[in-house]
């Protein structure tokens, strides 16, 4: 079993080096270039040639991978959820991205359509959840489980949408939420292996291997973006992966970089609106650092290691 864990992550980390390349001509061949935010720093708008939607490969590689590698997948209820969680928020961050390409600006879905769509597939998630485990939250620690019953309907929503957009607030320098990510999904690949989830870790590291794989193709200076493809289904797997494991609350931990992300954004957008004052010279918060004079490389490898921070606390919370 553990030889079949290592290949899962090798035989992903080697399908992405060697489609990735292909996947990048083939976008610039049809000018399937990033349109940048226009709340972007005025230096990042320059990455407008840049490729994007390379989350196509993010999704579909480990997804194929985990059936490949355990084909009980197909028939295991948690693992379908963590599978179907990851292509369904790809399947939005698609049609947005495609969106946003062809119309030449970043009018893609709008944020009603976005959120309404997350907020469908959490539900769907929920009710065949609730079907097969009991609706508690674990307390660390403690490690104490509380029934929420219907409570846990509006946990699970915040949940998704909130991670899922968290991730795509911070996927906004070359590298930084790959990078992440890919700390994040650790301690959650622990945890599925002292419970013996192995279908679950087989998933999980596969995602590893494919995102150390797109990482050498999206760090500074990129020659590919994940896109909303990429961004909505890494943060959707992540809550999922946390719900079927009972980790509910570690997510908040393990997840911190996009929590503070996220907080800073809603800091920000309320203090302007209340006072007209702003907190931090810029949201999303990463391009504060640059314009305190770090460089971008900089700022990515610290927020990969605040986020391995994260998740060396959040793991050994978890295991206490």
């Amino acid at each position: 079993m553990y030889l079949k864990l290592f290949l899962a992550f090798i035989v992903s980390l080697l399908i992405i080096l060697v489609t990735m390349p292909t996947l990048i001509k083939y976008l610039k061949s049809i000018s399937f270039n990033q349109n940048v935010n226009e709340y972007a720093l005025e230096q990042f708008k320059t990455k407008e040639k840049v490729p994007t939607m390379g989350g196509v490969l993010l999704v579909l590689v480990p997804i194929i991978v985990t059936i490949i590698f355990d084909f009980n997948a197909l028939f295991d209820l948690d693992t379908m959820i963590i599978l179907l969680a990851f292509l369904g928020y790809g399947i939005i961050g698609f049609i947005d991205d495609y969106l946003i390409v062809i119309r030449k600006n970043n009018h893609g879905l709008s944020a009603k359509h976005k959120f309404l769509m997350q907020l469908v597939l959490a539900f769907i998630f929920f009710m065949i959840y609730r079907n097969n485990n009991e609706l508690s939250i674990n307390i660390p620690i403690f490690n104490y489980n509380i029934g929420i019953s219907s409570l846990y309907a509006i946990l699970i929503f915040f949940m998704f949408t909130g991670s899922s957009n968290a991730v795509n607030i911070t996927d906004g320098m070359d590298g930084l939420s790959a990078g992440c990510m890919f700390f994040s999904l650790i301690p959650f690949l622990v945890f599925a292996l002292l419970e013996n989830r192995m279908t679950i870790a087989i998933f999980i590291l596969s995602l590893l291997g494919v995102l150390v794989g797109y990482l050498k193709y999206n760090v500074s200076p990129a020659k590919i973006y994940m896109g909303d493809t990429g961004s909505l289904s890494l943060g959707a797997v992540l809550a999922a992966i946390a719900m079927v494991l009972n980790k509910e609350i570690l997510l908040i931990i393990i997840g911190g970089v996009y929590v503070w992300e996220t907080l800073c954004v809603i800091i920000q957008i309320g203090s302007v609106k209340l006072r007209g004052k702003r907190v931090f010279k810029y949201t999303p918060i990463h391009y504060s650092f640059v314009l305190d004079g770090m460089s971008e490389k900089t700022v990515v490898k610290s927020f990969w290691l605040l986020s391995a921070i994260f998740s060396i606390v959040g793991l050994i919370i978890g295991l206490i």
